[in-house]
This record gives structure tokens, sequence and C-alpha cells, in this order.
């Protein structure tokens, strides 16, 4: 059962053969360098990468470094590396068990490291809200809200779902997606927990590592929410400058620009928004905003880092939240996730104000 368990750490069983064997993970850190380099390896993938990288070719360290990397994102305590970390986790798992579903092999080993549909259902007790159709899958309304709410996109939201007798219908592919966010859930949940601190101080270097590539990162993502409430304190501030017609210097300019870019805004939504400021020049300010999202350029440019903002003095009202976050894509983003869905859709469906208008907060 090693081999499935390594493959699938997140399982019960896997957790309850880790400690069936009396591992003293303080002892694992001191001694056990390749565990320790195997779990610094699964977090810095999961922050580059979105997966945890390439399995170990020892089950046993492949399985005991995935404890040690819970250690890892819990001495960190960022919000940020959780979720990234969870989701890497989650999607490893989930490219796992949908090639172990669609290999057809029929001669497999006797000691299998495959995950079959019906083991993910008895693993998260879904097999009584789980049933199979003609047609696919139904699950009762009670067990897919919980698992469709990180889900991005308009078809996950129940109002555009069919709903019959309490159940809704999903396909295999999105009831194995369903599962991912089942798995992304029980691993974030736990996350992050005090560390002793015998542990602390064996791994700290290491955790320094992890801490560098999280601070070095171009934390974006596909954001299509412009929520000017939810930005951070220094993007408020840049934008409230903007739209009282203040001039700008240009690190100030390119730091709004590339932060409203990176969220989803299009360069007629950023010209528009610059169109009230006594500086505004329609073309240059075009120019600009199109050399900053690639469309004129080699590169697309991300906003700058906090300590950059810093460094520039454009780091203002710092708040509770700006103390545990390395750049500003990571504030909005913890901000978005937070949010309630009532508040976000309330922006989202709001056809007839301008885009101005919706930038500016008014």
């Amino acid at each position: 059962m090693q081999r499935l368990h390594a493959r699938y750490p997140f399982l019960e069983t896997a957790r309850e053969s880790v400690a069936t064997e009396a591992v003293d993970l303080a002892t694992v850190v001191e001694q056990d360098r390749a565990v320790v380099d195997r779990a610094r390896q699964r977090v810095i993938t999961a922050l580059e990468e979105g997966d945890t990288g390439e399995p170990h070719r020892d089950a046993r360290i492949e399985l005991l470094s995935y404890p040690v990397a819970r250690v890892l994102v819990s001495m960190l305590e960022e919000r940020v590396l959780v979720r990234k970390y969870a989701r890497a986790e989650a999607e490893t798992a989930y490219d796992r068990f949908t090639a172990d579903m669609a290999d057809t092999t029929e001669l497999k080993s006797v000691e299998s490291a495959g995950l079959e549909l019906s083991d993910l259902l008895a693993e998260f007790d879904l097999h009584g809200a789980v049933a199979e159709t003609a047609s696919g899958h139904r699950i009762g309304v009670g067990t897919y809200l919980p698992l469709a709410e990180d889900l991005w996109g308009d078809e996950w939201r129940l109002v555009n779902r069919s709903l019959n007798a309490g159940e809704v219908p999903v396909d295999e592919g999105e009831l194995l997606t369903l599962l991912r966010e089942a798995i992304r859930t029980r691993i974030e949940d736990g996350l992050p927990f005090e560390v002793p601190d015998a542990i602390a101080t064996v791994l700290e270097d290491d955790a320094a590592q992890i801490r560098e590539v999280l601070a070095d990162l171009e934390l974006t993502r596909e954001i299509d929410t412009v929520v000017p409430d939810l930005f951070p304190p220094c993007m408020k501030s840049l934008l409230d400058q903007i739209q009282k017609g203040e001039h700008l210097p240009h690190h100030s300019r390119f730091a709004i620009t590339a932060f409203l870019s990176s969220i989803g805004m299009t360069t007629d939504q950023i010209v528009e928004l610059y169109r009230v400021n006594s500086s505004f020049g329609e073309e240059m300010t075009r120019y600009q905003t199109d050399h900053i999202r690639g469309e004129t350029s080699p590169t697309e440019y991300s906003p700058p880092s906090c300590a950059t903002m810093q460094s520039y003095g454009d780091c203002v009202n710092k708040d509770d939240l700006c103390e545990r976050i390395p750049h500003p894509m990571a504030y909005y983003e913890e901000r978005i996730d937070d949010a309630d869905d009532e508040e976000i859709d309330d922006w989202r469906e709001q056809p007839d104000e301008s885009d101005n208008e919706r930038a500016s907060g008014d």
C-alpha cells in the first residue's frame, strides 16, 4: 500500500500508515535530508508550476515528504501559500486519478497504486450523495454547493444548473472536478498548524528558501473581476489620485496600469480611466498601456512587488493583510477569495455603469 499512499498522501489511510509506523517527524527532518529536500521541492514547485513536481522514486521518501511539506507551509503562515499549495496538491492528485481511471489495462500489479471513482467517493463519504444515471451522475445539492463554491465560471452557479428533487446532474468530468475540490478543501482546512520549535529550528533554512521564492514570484492569475473596494491600499490610493486629476510619476502610473491590466481590464477601459486626469494624453496613454500589456512589447509586465512599491514611496495606508503578503496581486487575490459571492456578483452584473464609474468605485 505504500506506493498508493505515496501517490495519494491526502488519503486517510496514508495518514494512518505514517502513524502506524510510529514515524517521529523530528527525527525525520533531522536525519533524512532526502525527505526534506523533496518536501521543499513540493512547496516551491506548487508556487512556480501549480503542481508538486516529479515524485521521488523511493515511495517512502515521497510519502514522508508530504507531512514535512505541510510543516514548511505552516511555518510561513502565508494565506496565499496555503491556497496555492493546497491547489497544487489537489491538481497533482487530479492528474493522477484521471489517468488511473483512463487506464484500461486489465493486468495490474497486486499492489495497485491507482484509484477508481468508487474509491474517491468512499474516501469523502459521497456514495450516498452521488448516484449514477444514464447520462452521467447526480449529486445532492447540499453536497454540490460547498464543493462548487470556489470554482470559477458561471456554469457552476446553481442558478445555471438543472435542479430536480434536490439533486444536481453532472457529467463525469464535472464530478471529477468536484472531487478535486474535495481534496483541495481537505488539504487546505488543516493548514496552517502550530509547528514544534524543535522541528521549526531544523527546517528554518528550507522555509527561508520558500519565503524568498514567494516574495519574488509574480503572483498573478486570471482574474476577471474588478472590485475597487477590494483593492490593496496602495492601488486604491493611486486610483484615487487619478480620479482627482493629480499627476502621477512614471513608476506610479506603471504600477496602477499593470495592476489594472492584470485583473482583467482592457486597454480601452484603462484609457477611459485616465481620461479625467489633467495630464491625460490618449495616444501616449494607449501606447504605454499596450506596452505594459505586452501588446506592443515582447513582455507582459506584472505589477511591482510590495518591496518595490515601498522603495518608490507608493506603499501607503498599510493594513493588517499588507503585513502578511509580498505582492499587491496576492492581496487582491486573497480579498477576492474571501469576498462574499453576492458582493462580487453585484459588481459583475452592472452592465449599465460605465467602466470609468466601476473602476473609480462610484
